[in-house]
């Protein structure tokens, strides 16, 4: 054999191993007796068990020769491991010990039918000594059966003493992988109706606040003042710092205000003007007052905004809502401004203004046309551009040549050729059927955002003919005070309900906040949250649809070096680093926050 190619000297026949674990077997056996006197009557078992061994070998009276059975020379850990063979018993300190089922006799049916008058076996239940634990584990981590993959070779081999076999189910299970921490949630230039926060943690702490809190809040959002709270809050009720932080974050300035009318949502919102007083809709003076008030407010927030004194505002008229940034936020190194929903009247009164604008969705669109599907998808898609005029000068030519087969027959007077409206119409179908979708949001950036201004200022489709809404200047929105606005807050409404989790019901604390939310205040409520919840909170937020189109990427959109002020905005510095990135939402909304253990999860 040692001739054959791939012998190896240490190669040893699988009855040769077996014939030697007998003998060390029977010689560990010989001197148990010679210390103990009497076999099967010591303390502590045999100290040659295996761990893969199907159980000890158990003394009998009514044996011969010592009253031993052999160990089972065809067991593996296939075989006589199994989940049913363990027995886990919990003590006092919870700790697992296990009853390890190897300690019962169980053997083939050969063997069986052989030694069935000498079997002893044991309950299924049965516990082991302290002692007995002990030495078994002292032997199986010094020694155990390695199988080969072929299962034709037995190995011994040396075993670390932090065996997976030794250690409880909890240590035997593979460690799970811990979440990401992720401490903040990207930035939602959405506006939202309403929020409804729910937590296993009282949020009756933000409502029936104290005048003197009340006063601090309004005073310090004034000011632009804010406080900093500790990371964990263990009475938010008797904190005042956080009960005034909460109501200078539910602060928000508003113009025109009319306290018997709600005047946010505007779009599709006939249903909240009817049957309301309306002075201005047959007073042709009294809207020229309105509106000659409200362009003195518009002309003051873009002062501002441009001075990076306010940080953005929103106008929202009956038929669109118009999104104006700051320099520095939203990745913008420029004044940014975005309009949606659009049509194609609108834009080609804008074009006509000489206002430049870009259509961002639709040139990305028209960009992935071309890289996937090449030169002929880029040529359709490019008729969606605003201003671009996809026929040359023989369009006509090519027009009429599409009829000349008409001529050849002899039937062109019978057949009535399409007329040039119809034609017109037919090639601006794409740009038309943009109209009130969000692919037809409009982003304007730079120095055309002062000449959008004064478009607004003298556009006379801004403000309804007719209608519920008829004669009424478009609502301005700021998280900042400017000229002509009125101060409000959100509604605040805090209720403890039961919800039913698997067979029992837990207390949970709801929060419920209304009216227009700015991303501002979303962003400073959660912070307030944070700590007051003790990192365990979730939010469902309900978006004004329109605005959800507002998180798109503007095509100018630059991340230089150079980081603008904006300490001076009014905004908590929090919030101006959340909202001087670019949104990772593009055309979609946040509709749930969840907070767990201080780490963000959300939902678009």
């Amino acid at each position: 054999m040692s001739q054959h190619e791939g012998y190896s000297p240490s190669f040893k026949r699988p009855a040769e191993i077996m014939r030697m674990r007998r003998k060390r077997s029977r010689s560990d056996a010989g001197s148990e007796q010679g210390s103990t006197g009497s076999p099967g009557l010591g303390d502590s078992p045999p100290a040659c068990v295996r761990p893969f061994s199907p159980g000890p070998l158990f003394n009998s009276q009514s044996r011969s020769g010592g009253g031993r059975k052999r160990r089972n020379p065809f067991a593996h850990i296939e075989n006589t491991y199994s989940p049913k063979k363990k027995c886990l018993i919990y003590n006092d300190d919870g700790d697992a010990e296990a009853a390890d089922i190897y300690k019962i006799k169980t053997w083939t049916e050969k063997e069986r039918d052989v030694d069935m008058s000498t079997e002893t076996v044991l309950p299924f239940s049965a516990r082991l000594t302290e002692t007995e634990q002990q030495e078994d584990q002292e032997m199986s981590s010094k020694k155990c059966l390695n199988f080969s993959e072929d299962d034709s070779l037995f190995e011994e081999e040396e075993e670390d003493v932090k065996s997976p076999l030794l250690k409880s189910p909890q240590a035997i299970a593979p460690a799970s992988i811990a979440p990401p921490i992720c401490t903040e949630y990207p930035a939602d230039w959405s506006l939202k109706t309403r929020l409804l926060f729910t937590s296993p943690l009282t949020l009756s702490w933000a409502e029936h606040p104290k005048a003197q809190e009340e006063a601090s809040g309004h005073s310090r959002q004034c000011r632009a003042q804010f406080s900093s709270l500790p990371h964990s809050l263990q009475d938010p009720r008797s904190c005042s710092e956080l009960r005034c932080a909460f109501q200078q974050s539910l602060v928000y300035w508003q113009h025109p205000s009319l306290p018997w009318i709600s005047l946010f949502p505007r779009i599709n919102a006939e249903r909240n003007f009817t049957g309301k007083n309306t002075p201005w809709a047959q007073d042709r003076a009294l809207q020229q007052s309105l509106m000659s008030e409200w362009s003195v407010s518009l002309s003051s927030l873009y002062s501002l905004l441009k001075a990076r004194l306010c940080p953005y505002f929103y106008l929202c008229s009956y038929q669109f809502t118009v999104l104006f940034r700051a320099a520095g936020l939203g990745g913008s190194s420029s004044i940014t401004a975005l309009i949606s929903p659009t049509t194609r009247g609108l834009r080609e009164a804008m074009k006509a203004e000489g206002i430049e604008f870009s259509l961002p969705l639709v040139e990305e669109r028209r960009k992935n046309l071309t890289v996937h599907q090449g030169e002929e998808e880029e040529q359709e898609c490019s008729e969606l551009k605003e201003g671009e005029d996809c026929q040359d000068e023989g369009g006509n030519d090519d027009e009429d040549g599409s009829f000349s087969w008409l001529k050849e027959m002899g039937v062109q007077d019978k057949i009535k050729k399409p007329d040039s409206i119809t034609i017109q119409l037919r090639k601006e179908g794409p740009t038309v059927s943009l109209d009130h979708k969000p692919e037809s949001v409009v982003c304007v950036e730079g120095s055309h955002t002062f000449t959008l201004i004064n478009f607004l200022i003298n556009c006379k489709s801004l403000v309804a003919a007719a209608g519920s809404q008829a004669g009424l200047p478009p609502t301005l929105l700021a998280p900042s005070a400017f000229r002509g606005a009125t101060m409000h807050t959100l509604k605040a409404r805090s209720v403890n309900v039961k919800s039913q989790v698997g067979l029992t019901y837990q207390n949970i604390s709801s929060l419920e906040i209304t009216g227009p939310i700015l991303p501002s205040s979303l962003h400073t409520v959660t912070t307030l949250l944070r700590p007051a919840q003790k990192g365990n909170f979730s939010a469902a937020l309900y978006t004004h649809t329109p605005t959800a189109v507002m998180n798109t990427h503007t095509t100018k959109q630059q991340c230089t070096g150079v980081s603008v002020d904006l300490s001076g905005c009014g905004l908590h510095p929090t919030s101006i680093q959340q909202l001087q990135q670019p949104s990772s939402l593009v055309k979609t909304a946040l509709t749930h926050i969840n907070m767990n253990n201080y780490s963000y999860t959300w939902k678009n």
